[in-house]
Parts: structure tokens; sequence; C-alpha cells
């Protein structure tokens, strides 16, 4: 079965400044015992904030390392998943369940896109 990457696009600026609500935490935990169980949950963490990271680059055959935050990006990638299943269409319909837990304040962009096998 394909592995599909799913990966939660936020806006740091407008995030929740206490972060998840304990209501969306216990959804969130019950969702992924759900997708867990169901075999299609590989991987899955949620990322610090671009202030912890660093970029680096390769352009012109120079590289360069930029230390965050990233504010000049809009939407930055706040968590990941790793799924397995039987086609895009599974994937997408998990990854929109997942974005169901969140209250309507939460502006959430999910990419999926499937793992290239060698």
């Amino acid at each position: 079965m394909p592995r599909y990457l799913t990966m939660i696009r936020i806006d740091e600026r407008n995030a929740p400044a206490d972060g998840p609500s304990p209501e969306l935490l216990e959804r969130m935990g019950a969702l992924l015992e759900e997708i867990t169980k169901a075999g299609v949950m590989l991987d899955t963490a949620g990322l610090t904030p671009t202030a912890e990271g660093t970029r680096v680059t390769w352009s012109g055959g120079k590289m360069s390392c930029t230390d965050g935050p990233f504010t000049e990006s809009k939407e930055v990638i706040g968590g990941y998943s790793i799924i397995q299943a039987k086609d895009k269409a599974e994937a997408v319909e998990w990854t929109k369940r997942f974005l169901l837990t969140h209250e309507d304040y939460w502006t959430i962009t999910a990419e999926v896109r499937e793992i290239m096998e060698p």
C-alpha cells in the first residue's frame, strides 16, 4: 500500500497563544488512537516553532544558514504524519477528519503527498 506524507501548515502569528485546547487534544488523541488501531498511522508529530529552526540553503554554489523565526513565511509546517492508505482518497479522508478535530478559530492547511518508493 502507498504511504502518504501529510504536512500540516499553520500561520504561527495567528495560532492560539496557549496552544491547542484540552478538548482539542482529547479529540485529536481519540482520532490518533483510531487511525493507529486501523493500521494506517505510521508516524506523526508536531514541530517546534520556527524561532527554534534553521534553514539551510544551497544556491549558486554557496551554502547559507538562516536562523528562525521565518517571519516572511505566512504559513509554516507545524506538524506532519506519515500514513499508509489504499489510495490518495483514503489519505485525504483521514486528513479531513484530523482537521475537523480543531475549533473554528484555527486556520490550518494540510498538504497530502504520496511518498515515492524506490
